[in-house]
């Protein structure tokens, strides 16, 4: 979910590389609910798309975030699908289509985006550019050019994270 506005020098820019149908991507929001909580509108979080050929409705996942960002509600979903990792790995699109209607978005129209693959430029793109700077699994973050992958340990790297934001903070003061 890129939003292509631009972004005031003030403001510092986290990329969260993840993929919906995974776990450790899921055991990751804590860490990102709370740097969005810490920094609030001084740190823009951007969710972006890395679906793994390992996990066959991480595609659509995406493709599903996307609409739920055209609808309003990027995070809620996001969030919603990822607390519920398993129950995507066994019904797929089904229930994509379920967690929208739950969260009060047009159902309908996410079923239409699922079947005409409206948002599939972004996903791809998206992850073309994970590719680009040397992504290979998620979570990974990337704030300031510098990588940090949680797909093998979240250990430490919030404190790492809000060191790198707390400094980028601090120079554009």
């Amino acid at each position: 979910m890129s939003d292509s506005s631009p972004v005031s020098p003030a403001v510092a820019v986290l990329d969260v590389w993840c993929e919906l149908q995974c776990a450790d991507c899921r055991d990751a929001l804590d860490d990102v609910r709370a740097v969005r909580a810490r920094y609030g509108d001084r740190l823009e979080v951007r969710l972006r798309h890395f679906p793994l050929e390992k996990h066959k409705h991480a595609f659509a996942a995406a493709q599903a975030a996307e609409e739920a960002a055209e609808q309003g509600k990027a995070w809620e979903y996001v969030e919603a699908v990822l607390g519920r990792v398993e129950e995507l790995d066994r019904r797929g699109e089904p229930f994509l289509v379920e967690v929208a209607g739950e969260l009060g978005l047009d159902a309908e129209e996410f079923d239409t985006a699922l079947i005409d693959g409206r948002h599939i430029l972004i996903v791809d793109a998206d992850q073309a550019e994970g590719k680009a700077i040397g992504v290979t699994g998620t979570p990974t973050y990337v704030v300031d050019g510098e990588r940090l992958d949680g797909g093998k340990s979240q250990e430490g790297l919030r404190e790492r994270i809000e060191g790198i934001v707390d400094r980028l903070l601090a120079e554009n003061a």
